[in-house]
């Protein structure tokens, strides 16, 4: 994801599972799904403030869909907004968010515990291996590096089912037609029918979905 926060917030986002940053909790009022709510954050989190930019632009493109079902992925989850989300407006779908801060996790778990929904908060390695997913939306770790993140898409983005579909949020600035002409070129090896469109510009963001034939 690309944060909002300081150099130091990036990297123990990214990098650590435990942050050194105090766990003060604030509470944050947002706007998710329609509505105004209140959320718990914590220094050492990614976007601790706020909704994050870009994370601001793929919210509206998950839609209302209160009897959809099967499995659906936030990838790099922070504190949840997209998570929160998704249990919000497909309430009968499972919501998987992943993330390596373990602490992003814990307050995920608290506040859809606040706002009444499910999500299925955990790290990388406990998702079980034969979940595939409907739909994976993600601000990706664009920081990270490029062999980091190219490694991290190339392990979910295998996942989807049949039909299903990939939301990525990308700073143009950062790289988000490169990432495009990188996802045409790798993942029919790896994901045969595969293509990438660019579905949304805004604000200095791309939403680049990606769609399993």
């Amino acid at each position: 994801m690309v944060s909002s926060g300081t150099q130091q917030q990036d990297g123990e986002h990214y990098f650590t599972a435990r942050p050194a940053a105090p766990d003060e909790r604030r509470e944050v009022r947002v706007r998710l799904a329609g509505r105004e709510v209140a959320v718990q954050t914590a220094p050492g989190v990614f976007s601790a403030e706020r909704v994050d930019p870009g994370t601001a632009v793929l919210l509206p493109l998950v839609p209302d869909e209160p009897d959809a079902t099967g499995d659906v992925l936030d990838l790099g989850c922070g504190w949840g907004p997209v998570a929160l989300t998704l249990a919000l407006r497909q309430p009968r779908r499972r919501v998987w968010a992943v993330d390596v801060n373990e602490r992003a996790l814990h307050l995920l778990r608290g506040n859809a515990q606040r706002l009444g929904v499910e999500v299925r908060a955990c790290l990388p390695d406990e998702v079980p291996d034969d979940v595939a997913f409907e739909r994976v939306w993600s601000n990706p770790p664009i920081r990270v590096g490029k062999e980091a993140l190219h490694a991290l898409l190339l392990r979910w983005l295998p996942r989807l089912a049949p039909g299903g579909e990939a939301h990525l949020v990308v700073q143009k600035n950062l790289g988000a037609d490169s990432l495009h002409r990188w996802l045409d070129a790798q993942l029919p090896s790896v994901l045969p029918g595969a293509g990438t469109t660019r579905t949304t510009s805004s604000k200095g963001f791309r939403v680049l979905t990606v769609r399993r034939g």
